[in-house]
């Protein structure tokens, strides 16, 4: 099986993908931390979940994989962090190896999503909420991870 080919920028190449739905893991892979979030069967709503200390690949994706087998999900989508001029830098790159890394382990398709602003937007919640400045940076990878995420459902349900 050509496993990169399980990683997509398409939303609807994904889409195809899973023509029944399903529960959807989201990523926001940091260089020390990776936020999780998920979607319901339905792709109506994206909830932040736990933010993991990033390690070795074969670690993270152990972790994920049990993440995906937990929730049945069907599907992945990792933050692709462009430059807010939509050119791609280095982390972009490291985002893509990760997503084909990913896809061929745990045998699921990917979509690789804009993330920009997406942190902003995260802590923007989290203010408006009341929370404190240490219990935002002990969320926001997960928050980040879900706004990536609803993102995502939102152009998948168009």
């Amino acid at each position: 099986m050509d496993f990169a080919g399980l990683v997509t920028e398409s939303a609807l190449t994904f889409a195809d993908r899973l023509p029944e739905g399903g529960v959807l893991v989201g990523v926001d892979l940091g260089t020390r931390t990776i936020g999780l979030a998920t979607c319901d069967a339905g792709w109506r709503f994206a909830t932040a979940g736990t933010t993991l200390t990033r390690g070795k690949f074969a670690r993270d994706a152990a972790a994920l994989g049990e993440l995906v087998t937990a929730r049945r999900a069907v599907g992945i989508v990792i933050g692709l962090p462009r430059n807010m001029d939509g050119s791609e830098g280095p982390r972009a790159q490291a985002s893509r190896a990760y997503a084909r890394n990913l896809a061929e382990r745990l045998s699921l398709p990917v979509l690789l999503w804009d993330e920009r602003w997406s942190t902003v937007s995260a802590e923007t919640s989290l203010i408006d909420q009341g929370m404190s400045r240490a219990k935002r940076a002990e969320r926001i990878d997960a928050h980040a991870a879900a706004v990536i995420l609803q993102g995502a459902i939102d152009a998948l349900t168009r």
